[in-house]
């Protein structure tokens, strides 16, 4: 069975909260679900433990797979979620920086397609 990984789409005005990981590629906050979870219980754990904050989640915008390295495939379902404005985020060890990354200008950043679809859905709705 392919693993499933949930990712959010956190918006603040025209900018996207991305992590950066040891692929040097920019993410989603997210993770993998965790046995006896649902998609919404996971990415909010996964939201406090990588970013420190609660999340209000959202509607589930896309479901697609990623090949995250060669041979290696995850099906990544998105949710549009939110975060207080102006939140301290806390950045756990698993990620080596974030950004708010202008949303009209994801193309200048190794960001996997997947992700960047998912954005536009959110800004969108």
């Amino acid at each position: 069975m392919m693993p499933v990984s949930v990712k959010a789409v956190i918006l603040e005005g025209e900018r996207v909260l991305l992590l950066a990981n040891d692929r040097g590629e920019w993410e989603l906050p997210g993770g993998r679900i965790d046995p006896g979870e649902s998609e919404t219980q996971a990415l909010a754990r996964e939201i406090e433990e990588e970013l420190g904050v609660t999340a209000r989640i959202g509607a589930r915008l896309a479901e697609e797979v990623l090949e995250v390295i060669p041979g290696r495939h995850v099906r990544i379902v998105s949710y549009g979620c939110a975060i207080a404005p102006g939140a301290a985020l806390r950045l756990s060890a698993e990620h080596r920086t974030l950004l708010w990354a202008p949303v009209d200008a994801l193309g200048d950043l190794p960001i996997p397609a997947v992700y960047g679809r998912a954005i536009s859905l959110w800004t969108k709705m």
